[in-house]
């Protein structure tokens, strides 16, 4: 009788164990900023959707293989790297020199581990690159030339600088030169980002990004900087950040959610909010994405729209545009 009850007890822990190690969640982001519906037509919101679909598609059926969260997070950045309508790989805006320069970072909740690149003009999928810097490098952030180099020696593809050009994204920059404004919220929108909770626990987070629309002098956004942009920690959550960049630098933004998590033990909604609570204070816009520990997410911006969707293991699943939808 002893033997039958342990054996029964040990087989519902092993039941439990398996439950828990199917649970997966997967959220991303396509940017956010000044949306407006009557601006949008269908046709478009359609393209958005069916392109975020299809990243949250191809991360959810690698989830349900059991793939490791930072093998999702930079196949579903891919997607929308190799696609025009985002502000990232294929569709980055242009600097102010006429070229596009891309930045991208990825980090792993288990081991802390991370990797990011800055200001490269010739790696097809720059988060490809953040991520090889985190596994075959001893640092953390390489950047311009030296990254492309150290990209070129991990076998990752590398395309000329006029792969990046898209009719839109140019005209955007014409449009800005021609007013003589260094400075805009408009088309900067399409940073893309992804946050992981795998089937055995583990968190990761990655954001790649064109940057801003007529930037000079080098000038480098959140999206590779860990702490600012992206952050992930299996402790508490892992969080991509999409915006002004300046902000979420000075606010050490995906950073202090993890550690409002910790410290004060607030949920992922709750710090996330109150993050971009603080952005809105100092006049800065943008969103965030985040996944805890336990699967629970938050999607917050405050800006008038944020292309974003998610799916969980327990089937729920949502694609949105704009504000209240």
């Amino acid at each position: 009788m002893l033997k039958r009850t342990l054996f029964l007890a040990l087989f519902f822990v092993a039941g439990l164990l398996t439950v828990n190690a199917q649970k997966y969640t997967i959220v991303i982001h396509g940017g956010a900023g000044v949306m407006s519906k009557d601006k949008m037509d269908e046709e478009a919101r359609a393209n958005y959707k069916a392109k975020l679909n299809e990243a949250l598609e191809l991360g959810e059926q690698m989830l349900m293989d059991g793939a490791a969260a930072t093998d999702v997070v930079v196949k579903v950045i891919n997607v929308m790297e190799n696609s025009p309508l985002f502000n990232a790989g294929k569709g980055a805006v242009f600097t102010h020199d006429g070229i596009n320069e891309l930045d991208a970072s990825i980090m792993e909740g288990k081991t802390l581990n991370a990797g990011a690149i800055a200001g490269v003009q010739d790696i097809k999928n720059p988060i490809n690159a953040a991520r090889e810097v985190m596994d075959n490098s001893e640092h953390v952030m390489l950047s311009g030339k030296g990254a492309s180099e150290f990209a070129k020696k991990q076998g990752l593809e590398i395309v000329p600088n006029k792969y990046f050009y898209t009719e839109h994204r140019y005209q955007s920059l014409q449009s800005l030169l021609k007013r003589e404004r260094e400075r805009t919220q408009k088309d900067n929108t399409g940073t893309v980002g992804c946050v992981v909770l795998d089937t055995h626990g583990n968190l990761c987070a990655g954001t790649s990004t064109g940057g801003m629309t007529n930037k000079k002098y080098g000038r480098i956004g959140d999206a590779p900087i860990i702490g600012a942009g992206t952050y992930a920690n299996n402790k508490t959550c892992a969080v991509s950040c999409t915006g002004h960049g300046e902000y979420y630098i000075r606010l050490g933004f995906a950073r202090d959610i993890s550690a409002m998590m910790e410290y004060q033990n607030l949920s992922v909604t709750e710090a996330c909010k109150k993050e971009i609570d603080k952005l809105s204070e100092l006049e800065g816009t943008g969103g965030v994405i985040a996944v805890d520990a336990e699967g629970n997410i938050a999607m917050e911006f405050n800006t008038s729209g944020m292309f974003r969707g998610y799916i969980k293991s327990s089937g729920e699943k949502e694609i949105a545009i704009f504000k209240n939808e």
